[in-house]
């Protein structure tokens, strides 16, 4: 073995064998060291940037931009009251969903990179299928014990089924998921678009969007500002999800041979499991899961389906892999994204940063805090399909 494979290994190994307690010290150790970093980004940018009045002077020298200050409004923006926290929340909800999208296939050894597509189909099947359920329900109460409903479920059957294609296209044909998810992204926002656009667009205002779904159908929000846009039902209602998928995963049959498969797949066909079964169904739950998000975001959010939806499938990727794709650390991991969400924003209105300086800060916290577990995850995949060696007792 040559020695920068040797060492190599070794790295991996140490990562690897972490336990649960060291690799949450990691990733404070990371956040605290992409804030340093940031620090230095902050005064690079501001020393180059043109303002009326400097922030900051250091040894004579003008920075436009307040690290400390930078720092303290995105806290703030975050969790400084009543609305930022909700505003926080809400996102938090919403990338729960597009998360448990990547992490249930995962542990089926399987990477669904199509959570945005199926975010954005199943948004539009919950928009429609409310608008057209409405015109047969009446409002007030009894409408929304219809409709909220009929949206969830819509949102789901629609978003499984542009799951379940990626699927059977592995499993009729064997063509590789990662590549399939990825292109039914674009596909899904195209039909998106031309379905919307030529029957089911709203004439009355400017742009690409349906009409508003009906006011009995809106989950509006409890405990906080109604411009806050986040329901705290709805959050329950995510963790709810959450739990749902750790014991499906961990306390039944199928979980068992979805975890056989991703874990040992020769060993798992070998004694039974059915390999067919287990991708489509992953597939088709993750489906589901990332289709109510994009139901929810019509519910909770927008009220209606429009163009432009955020990157929710790519971010939940990031967020599960985080998480360990362990979906009892979804929300730590989702709540540090959904603050950096929030917190970005408030930088950017607050103190007129430049939207690229904070989408650079966002990237500098989430790529030094799931480095770490995405080289964990990938010196585990190695290990098993015997490309390297590295002894794993002890890794959880």
């Amino acid at each position: 073995m040559s020695p920068l494979k040797e060492r190599f290994e070794g790295l991996l190994g140490t990562i690897v064998r972490l336990s649960t307690g060291q690799r949450i010290l990691v990733s404070i150790a990371a956040v605290i060291f992409a804030i340093g970093v940031g620090v230095l980004v902050i005064l690079a940018a501001g020393s180059v940037a043109s303002c009326g009045s400097p922030a900051l002077y250091i040894m004579g020298v003008e920075f436009c931009y307040n690290p400390l200050e930078v720092w303290l409004v995105m806290f703030d923006g975050s969790f400084g009251g009543n609305f930022e926290i909700s505003r926080t929340l809400r996102w938090t909800t919403l990338l729960l969903f597009t998360a448990l999208s990547f992490a249930i296939p995962y542990k089926a050894g399987l990477f669904n990179i199509g959570a945005q597509g199926q975010f954005v189909l199943g948004s539009l099947g919950a928009a429609v299928g409310v608008i057209w359920v409405a015109t047969v329900v009446p409002g007030g109460a009894v409408g929304r014990i219809v409709l909220v409903p009929t949206g969830l479920l819509a949102g789901a059957a629609v978003g499984g089924l542009y799951g379940f294609l990626p699927g059977y296209l592995k499993v009729r044909f064997e063509m590789n998921e990662v590549v399939t998810t990825l292109l039914f992204n674009f596909i899904a926002t195209a039909v998106a678009f031309v379905l919307v656009d030529r029957y089911f667009v709203d004439e009355s205002i400017q742009g690409t969007q349906t009409e508003a779904i009906p006011e009995a159908a809106e989950l509006n929000p409890q405990f906080f500002a109604n411009s806050a846009d986040f329901s705290l039902p709805v959050f329950v209602f995510a963790l709810g999800i959450v739990a749902a998928a750790y014991w499906l995963l961990t306390r039944t049959t199928v979980g068992y041979e979805l975890r056989a498969m991703g874990s040992q797949q020769k060993a798992a066909i070998f004694g039974g499991v059915d390999e067919r079964f287990t991708t489509l169904f992953s597939m088709t739950t993750a489906g589901a899961v990332a289709g109510i998000g994009g139901a929810l975001y019509v519910l909770m959010v927008l009220g209606r389906w429009q163009t432009g939806p955020p990157p929710l499938g790519f971010d939940g990727i990031a967020v599960s892999i985080l998480a360990g794709n362990n979906p009892l650390g979804l929300f730590p991991s989702g709540l540090l994204f959904g603050a950096l969400q929030s917190g970005g924003q408030a930088i950017q209105f607050q103190l007129g940063i430049p939207s690229e300086l904070v989408g650079v800060l966002r990237g500098l916290i989430i790529l030094l805090v799931a480095t770490p577990e995405l080289f964990r995850m990938m010196g585990k995949r190695l290990n098993r399909r015997g490309v390297i060696d590295i002894e794993t007792e002890g890794s959880n």
